[in-house]
């Protein structure tokens, strides 16, 4: 929704004080531009109370900019507005047909709603629930049902965003996303052996361990870590009963069957006297749930003959089993405190899946919509903002720091302040702030949500100065050396917090 003509204006009664804020860069912000390459063109910035009234900095402030993560207060903060403080995401497990006994012949549903943190032991602890119902014996296949986002599978064919696509940080979210599809690899060395250790529980998964010594410090071990390998190996029954079945099975191609055993090669160097975890996605996600659920079930007791595939659920099926999420408040502090993409994109993609106007769009042009509108019931005009997934992690995302100024302030009116504020890592305590601004002025005074990418550094979020007044600050930097200027934001946290000597 865009606002009119006569409306394209930020905020009426802000208008005044945008009139009279300095466009004098601090001296601090001045001299930390001066100690590098990066003009002060690049920057755009504002600083403005917390309630209203005069700016008293403002820095090409209506320039759309590439913000990085510091979008996700937009997510977050219409998160929080539209879907409330106490919203869960529910998964659930469904038939449909009555067991047996401790015996289920047909397909089980397993349905996702969208959480952003559904564990390996949540998943676990709806499977036990199934135990306890007295199942034992499972013999269909479990179907995925991950409608709940349109499209249902976005990271089949999606470009890399970067030469690390098995990153955690580059996981394309589904509704069904358990441990964000990740595999836990732990590698430990001395001076004469390397060992490696798979910690996900995953049935007839394999590791085969072909990495050599490097001469480089444990701190650089990924210099010469290689992607791993995956390999479709017969599966080798454990259960009798899965005998028969397997060895048909395994007459398939991989890509009709979830049965056959995986082996995955490491290869590469690897550090002396070196103890890291890697946690990466690298299987494909049905397969992961297939050898995840089989590992879990196994674990508890319990056989399967059958497969995971895609599906949708019917709707006379009944629920056996379902988990509730945290409450969306708490989601939120995991999001903005550790600059979680993949959750952030899940919630931006629930903005949508939960909208009432999403006919005939996906979660995200519906999310993008709904976003827009939110912005203009608030007064914030939208020209020039550009949304793509709600986490930053994007090279076309945009948004001025005026814009972000104005959904600030608005988080500052709202009803569930207190709980978009506690999300926002404090300055030197934790977070992505953990490590900034310590022993100054702003030591525990800001709330700030960073950004980072390859070409930009940014910062969006409040300030309580030495005089306990809050205020707003918003300051971007677009340039290829960006990285290099990233102390002038510092500069201008403190001399905020100082209160502007």
């Amino acid at each position: 929704m865009r606002l009119s003509p006569a409306s394209l204006l930020f905020a009426l009664p802000l208008l005044p004080a945008f009139a009279f804020a300095q466009t004098v860069l601090p001296p601090g912000v001045e001299a930390a531009f001066n100690r590098t390459s990066v003009p002060v063109q690049a920057f755009s910035a504002i600083v403005m109370p917390a309630n209203g009234g005069q700016a008293v900095l403002m820095q090409a402030a209506d320039r759309p900019m590439n913000p990085a993560s510091a979008m996700k207060l937009v997510t977050t903060i219409v998160g929080l507005e539209e879907l409330g403080p106490t919203f869960r995401w529910k998964t659930q497990i469904l038939a449909d047909k009555s067991n047996k006994k401790d015996i289920y012949t047909g397909n089980l549903y397993l349905r996702g709603g969208g959480e952003p943190n559904l564990t390996i032991e949540k998943l676990g602890g709806m499977l036990r629930n199934l135990r306890q119902q007295g199942l034992r014996r499972l013999r269909g296949d479990i179907i995925l049902d991950r409608s709940y986002f349109q499209p249902e599978r976005p990271d089949i064919g999606a470009p890399q965003f970067d030469e690390f696509p098995d990153a955690y940080y580059n996981v394309i979210p589904d509704a069904l996303l358990v441990n964000s599809n990740l595999s836990s690899i732990a590698l430990e060395s001395t001076t004469d052996k390397i060992e490696a250790r798979l910690n996900t529980p995953l049935d007839k998964v394999k590791l085969v361990n072909h990495l050599h010594f490097n001469e480089l410090p444990c701190s650089a071990w990924e210099t010469e870590w290689q992607p791993p390998a995956i390999e479709i190996v017969n599966n080798m029954a454990d259960d009798p009963e899965t005998d028969s079945q397997n060895a048909q099975a395994n007459k398939k191609t991989a890509r009709q069957t979830t049965r056959a055993g995986l082996e995955i090669t490491l290869s590469g160097g690897f550090p002396k006297r070196c103890k890291i975890t890697n946690n990466i996605n690298i299987l494909d996600r049905n397969q992961y749930l297939a050898h995840l659920i089989r590992a879990l079930w196994q674990e508890m007791g319990g056989t399967w003959q059958g497969e995971v595939r895609d599906g949708k659920t019917p709707a006379s099926a009944t629920v056996l089993a379902e988990h509730q999420s945290e409450p969306l408040a708490d989601i939120l502090r995991i999001i903005n405190k550790q600059s979680d993409n993949v959750m952030a994109r899940m919630l931006y993609l629930t903005l949508g899946a939960e909208s009432a106007n999403k006919q005939g769009m996906s979660n995200l042009q519906a999310a993008d919509a709904r976003i827009r509108q939110w912005l203009f019931r608030q007064g914030i005009n939208d020209a020039g903002l550009v949304l793509e997934n709600g986490s930053g992690l994007s090279r076309i995302e945009r948004i001025s720091p005026q814009q972000m100024a104005g959904l600030l302030q608005a988080a500052a009116r709202s009803n569930w302040y207190a709980e978009f504020a506690s999300s926002l890592p404090v300055a030197s305590m934790d977070g992505t702030m953990r490590r900034r601004l310590k022993g100054g002025p702003a030591e525990l005074r800001a709330r700030i949500k960073t950004g980072t990418l390859k070409d930009v550094v940014a910062i969006a979020g409040y300030v309580r100065d030495i005089n306990d007044q809050q205020w707003i600050v918003v300051a971007m930097i677009n340039h290829e050396e960006a990285i290099k200027a990233k102390s002038a934001l510092d500069e201008l946290i403190t001399w905020v917090a100082a209160g502007r000597p």
